[in-house]
């Protein structure tokens, strides 16, 4: 396995994770992994359903820091295990994810889109009463509105993560279809010099592709991008770097030479 480095993972301390974080350490052990970064899920104004949590995927990161740093001492001789977070955006929380992100010294930070709109994708609620392409389009351009009000991450996660929920999920889903939002959001992250993440997660789900799909990763390297970091999103250690390999494929496939890590919010490019 060519990619040796896990950057999306999530344990107890995530609202919808039960495993305990050094049962994560262990397994990536066991993989071969020579790194990983956890990236616990930090979503403020998270909409709430009837019997929903108070609070849920609000992170306590003092708790989560204090279990990250003993571990990472513990298997200092065997793995590396860095401080990341999955910060959930939205346009009217800029301020708050602003402030949030400078009070910790985090090596690695992924912007996510799990809200559009005040409303959660995860639901079959927002896809009702519309077609499939109207509400992923709400969802794209709620990216581009992310995006025009906050800049402090490194990568995007799980770009077309839509398509996991939707009544289809990516059967009817080409890159093409989506070119006007896609290719702006593109042109976005590169001219903020940030990257984007291949994440495994939506094999999973039920999807045939990565998120993004292989035709946005092509896209992105015809626009010149080359920083793009590789997760498995793994709530438990049964997926800890998932279809690596066929990523590892893939990336080759579309022009990549790099994969890339982050320590101190610092990049580093690996070879395929």
């Amino acid at each position: 396995m060519a990619i040796l480095a896990d950057y999306h993972l999530h344990t107890s301390h995530s609202t919808d994770s039960q495993e305990p974080m050094e049962n994560m350490i262990l397994r990536a052990i066991n993989l071969g992994l020579n790194q990983i970064c956890f990236t616990e899920h930090m979503d403020m104004d998270y909409p709430r359903e009837e019997g929903d949590p108070e609070g849920q995927f609000l992170l306590n990161t003092d708790s989560y820091l204090f279990d990250l740093i003993r571990l990472k001492e513990k298997y200092a001789d065997q793995i590396t295990v860095l401080f990341g977070v999955e910060l959930g955006l939205q346009p009217h929380l800029s301020k708050e994810n602003a402030r949030y992100i400078k009070e910790y010294d985090f090596d690695f930070v992924i912007a996510s889109s799990h809200v559009c709109n005040k409303k959660d994708p995860y639901l079959p609620s927002f896809y009702a009463g519309r077609e499939e392409e109207e509400a992923y389009r709400e969802y794209f351009s709620s990216i581009l509105d992310n995006l025009k009000c906050f800049s402090n991450f490194d990568v995007y996660g799980h770009l077309d993560y839509v398509v996991r929920y939707g009544p289809d999920k990516d059967k009817n889903y080409t890159y093409e279809k989506y070119k006007d939002l896609l290719d702006r959001i593109l042109e976005t992250l590169l001219e903020k010099e940030k990257g984007l993440e291949i994440n495994t997660g939506g094999l999973n789900r039920g999807l045939s592709d990565f998120h993004p799909c292989t035709g946005i990763l092509k896209r992105y390297r015809q626009l010149g991008g080359e920083v793009l970091t590789v997760g498995s999103d793994a709530h438990d250690t049964a997926r800890i770097a998932d279809e690596f390999k066929r990523v590892s494929e893939v990336l080759t496939e579309c022009g990549f030479k790099y994969y890339t890590v982050f320590e101190k919010r610092m990049p580093e490019f690996r070879r395929l």
